[in-house]
């Protein structure tokens, strides 16, 4: 009997917790070709999200609970979960029920066809503030022409993953992993399934606008060198309009246009110009170097404070 197994990485989400079981156990429950388990991963919530995770998991062992002892992030606690699967099939989910678990049976039917990957793509994306929605937008966008992988737009982390996928994505040593990424590089045969975002059941988005800056840049420094080959576009274009500038002023003087005060204007836009394209410059190749530097430091992605009904051996 295959077996799926269902990733929900949970932060601060007491109010969904419950529904988050509900619904995903009952669809679970109407899969009688299948065994399953659902892996928990606690992103050390402050409030009673473990509490009550650890009360289901007592009552029902295919729940599987992990708990981070502080609050490592999204990627990470997906990353965790992913590692404490055994199913022939992952299924990553966020508990706010924005991404209906009902759809998970028509993703088991596109695995079952064959697909390695079916990626859920957003056709519309309810209960998000029109803000949110463009700078989502513009970001696929960004990702999409800067990467040198081809990354499909519209799609979060909700996903279906074969078992010989996750193997791979488990055997990646970096930090900092930008998941949605890492399922494009891996290649194997993917597959698309469109669907209506919903809006979230209760609660906050634990997605606030510093996260999603993060997230983003997280995603274009990890799968594009694009950003540091523009900075030679940069410099290029910064000499040539140096010489411009020279030329203007020369000009200037040749010709008693009095259009400039002598001086002023070349030393104050070359001045202001240059150091915004150095400190550009300094910013991008910093976030390469910053990488480097925690891959070199070799620490974990995150520290398990307790599991609690783990995995079969």
């Amino acid at each position: 009997m295959k077996k799926i197994s269902i990733v929900v990485p949970m932060y601060n989400e007491q109010e969904v917790a419950k529904e988050c079981y509900k619904r995903i156990n009952s669809v679970l429950s109407d899969l009688d070709k299948y065994s399953s388990e659902i892996i928990v991963v606690d992103d050390g919530s402050k409030d009673k999200t473990l509490e009550i995770m650890e009360e289901i998991a007592q009552n029902d062992k295919k729940v599987k609970v992990i708990a981070f002892s502080r609050n490592f992030g999204h990627q990470a606690a997906v990353t965790a979960g992913l590692k404490e699967t055994t199913g022939d099939a992952v299924i990553i989910i966020d508990a706010d029920m924005q991404d209906p678990p009902e759809l998970i049976k028509d993703m088991i039917d596109l695995w079952e066809e064959g697909n390695d990957v079916v990626y859920a793509v957003r056709k519309t994306r309810r209960g998000e503030s029109v803000f949110k929605v463009l700078s989502a937008k513009m970001f696929y966008k960004i990702l999409y022409s800067l990467s040198d992988v081809e990354i499909p737009k519209d799609t979060g982390d909700f996903r279906l993953v074969d078992r010989k996928v996750v193997d791979v994505i488990n055997s990646l040593p970096e930090h900092n992993k930008y998941l949605r990424g890492l399922f494009s590089w891996v290649g194997f045969k993917q597959k698309p399934l469109k669907y209506n975002r919903e809006e979230r059941f209760a609660g906050k988005t634990k997605y606030p606008f510093k996260k999603m800056l993060k997230l983003a840049y997280d995603g274009i420094i990890s799968f594009s060198s694009k950003p540091l080959k523009l900075i030679g576009g940069i410099g290029l274009l910064s000499i040539l309009m140096s010489f411009i500038i020279l030329i203007y002023t020369i000009c200037s003087y040749m010709f008693n246009w009095n259009n400039l005060v002598p001086g002023w204007a070349s030393i104050m836009v070359s001045i202001s110009f240059f150091a915004g394209v150095q400190l550009i410059s300094i910013w991008i190749m910093s976030e390469y170097i910053s990488r480097i530097y925690d891959e070199s430091r070799n620490r974990p992605e995150y520290i398990i404070k307790k599991k609690i009904n783990e995995k079969e051996e």
